[in-house]
């Protein structure tokens, strides 16, 4: 069998495969972040929070109501995205127009409030969530065998992120949404609600993180901690991509994970902070981040 580095090449391949898993988790919960500030210019720390939301959603949703995985894709992402609207409308607005400081502060107090009271709630103990049985099975890749579900969770977040970017820059929808951001005043005048548009924003950027979420359910143990080391990498990832590009948080996202995967096979002590250092050569080279403008 062929080598590299004296490492075997199906090996290197399963490793940068299962990177592509976690890439596509950072993508998604990175499209949310940067739909949130490039639109809003909020940095929402509760992105985290919102993604342990959706797992239990999903969770309680099965356990309480007999809500399967499939119907909680949809109910779990409507249920947050309507909470995240009313924490916008109720809270977050009234923040608009200060330094961006205070909406990092009051995200970031957020989060403590919704993990701590799921703390209080469901204790520390994790809770694993059942794979459905249609995704159950695995697939022979021939260098490794991919569980299904795994394979299922990058199709869906490759297709989530892609159809957002589309809708955001390819869409009337999108340019509207874009105008509210760079001329709302104007926007206004010609009738257009746009401190709806701003609640829709929020509901639909902490939405992409409670899908996030109940993908992640069958893979990971539902835990009201789970969103905490996750969020920091993400907003690495986030300035990587460029604070406030669609294109640059999927692409990072997923490029990020792939990196973090080859990583684990040459250097495993460095996989967990592999992205930290990325993050901070980009800001040295490029501060705007890889896709951002200057």
């Amino acid at each position: 069998m062929s080598e590299i580095f004296g490492i075997p090449v199906a090996v290197i391949l399963g490793q940068l495969t299962l990177g592509l898993v976690n890439g596509s988790f950072y993508a998604l919960l990175s499209l949310g972040l940067a739909v949130i500030f490039g639109l809003m210019g909020v940095v929402n720390f509760a992105h985290g929070a919102f993604y342990t939301l959706g797992a239990f959603a999903a969770l309680l949703g099965l356990q309480w109501f007999g809500i399967n995985y499939w119907a909680a894709l949809v109910l779990a992402p409507v249920a947050v995205g309507l909470i995240g609207l009313l924490v916008e409308r109720l809270l977050l607005r009234h923040l608009y127009g200060l330094d961006p400081l205070y909406g990092l502060l009051f995200t970031f107090g957020l989060a403590l409030i919704v993990e701590g009271s799921l703390h209080q709630v469901f204790g520390a103990t994790g809770q694993s969530y059942p794979v459905p049985p249609a995704l159950s099975g695995v697939v022979n890749l021939h260098f490794m065998f991919l569980p299904l579900y795994r394979a299922w969770v990058i199709l869906a977040s490759v297709l989530v992120c892609f159809s957002t970017w589309f809708v955001i820059e390819r869409t009337r929808l999108g340019s509207t949404l874009r105008a509210a951001t760079e001329n709302a005043p104007l926007l206004q005048a010609f009738g257009v609600n746009v401190p709806l548009l701003k609640a829709a924003t929020y509901g639909g950027g902490v939405a992409l993180a409670a899908l996030a979420g109940v993908l992640a359910s069958p893979v990971v143990l539902v835990n009201s901690h789970m969103g905490n080391s996750l969020v920091i990498v993400v907003f690495a990832v986030v300035v990587i991509g460029g604070m406030g590009s669609i294109l640059g948080a999927i692409v990072s996202g997923l490029a990020l994970g792939v990196v973090e995967g080859f990583t684990k096979v040459i250097y495993p002590e460095a996989s967990n902070i592999v992205v930290f250092v990325i993050m901070a050569l980009v800001l040295i080279l490029r501060p705007a981040g890889l896709f951002g403008r200057e």
